[in-house]
């Protein structure tokens, strides 16, 4: 079983393709459950996320997709919520979709993984951030709220990493998103990233199996040609891990495939 959970549309303002080609894509690339999962809006960063007012267009347009695909493969429909304090809204963490992912993109207003403020690294201290950026990830699981885990380790894009033990640095949490019953994605956008190697490290997501944590896969498309780019890389990483099942969620309620 295929599945692929993490994918945007053009409503972010930074994918290009309709929605329909991205189905098409997933098909011919045997995905079995594909999943839209778009920049949920906020009143922060507003140039790259949807708008409040789009929401209800993109659940009708992704609904309407399903319906029409049925018999070929299996949408769903989700959100990616930034976890930043202030900005996060009810309207997008109670919507009716089949699953949230929570990702952390910001260190307070410093949006590090955005090549626009890379400089923003200088003159700080590297465990120091990463620190704070598990931090942040611990304080989102712990909201309750959200089903999966976004690119556990995107500190990493530009390939500033720590030198301290990143398993020490993440030990709490994913000791959290453990206690919330979350999943952690497989994210193929890394092997496209300068850091050239699938969010989490090998280092991290031996210790989500040794603590049982469910994985799942996201192609974190952000256009058509990215969809199921080096998933069977991913999903060859996972087996090697140890990992046998994947999840996916319907009404935010976890499903259990092989893989």
């Amino acid at each position: 079983m295929r599945v692929d959970l993490h994918n945007h549309t053009p409503l972010c303002n930074h994918a290009t393709g309709r929605p329909r080609e991205y189905i098409i894509k997933a098909i011919e690339e045997g995905i079995d459950i594909y999943g839209f999962s778009d920049h949920a809006p906020m009143d922060f960063d507003k140039k790259y996320r949807m708008s409040f007012d789009a929401m209800k267009s993109y659940e009708d347009e992704i609904l309407s997709l399903k319906n029409e695909f049925q018999d070929r493969v299996d949408i769903r429909l989700g959100y990616e919520v930034d976890y930043l304090k202030g900005h996060m809204f009810e309207k997008v963490l109670s919507a009716k979709v089949d699953y949230l992912i929570g990702s952390v993109h910001f260190l307070d207003n410093w949006g590090f993984d955005n090549p626009e403020y890379i400089k923003g690294y200088e003159g700080r201290d590297i465990d120091t951030i990463w620190q704070e950026y598990f931090n942040a990830v611990e304080q989102m699981a712990k909201m309750g709220r959200f089903n999966i885990v976004g690119h556990i380790d995107l500190m990493k894009v530009f390939n500033f990493l720590p030198k301290k033990d990143i398993r020490l640095i993440a030990k709490n949490a994913i000791k959290e998103i453990k206690k919330a019953g979350m999943s952690v994605e497989i994210n193929a956008a890394g092997y496209r990233k300068p850091v050239k190697e699938q969010y989490p490290s090998k280092y991290i997501l031996e210790v989500c199996y040794e603590a049982n944590i469910p994985i799942t896969f996201g192609s974190d498309a952000h256009s058509i040609e990215q969809v199921g780019l080096n998933y069977t890389r991913a999903l060859e990483f996972a087996k090697s891990i140890g990992y046998s099942n994947c999840v996916s969620y319907i009404n935010k309620e976890m499903q259990l495939h092989k893989i």
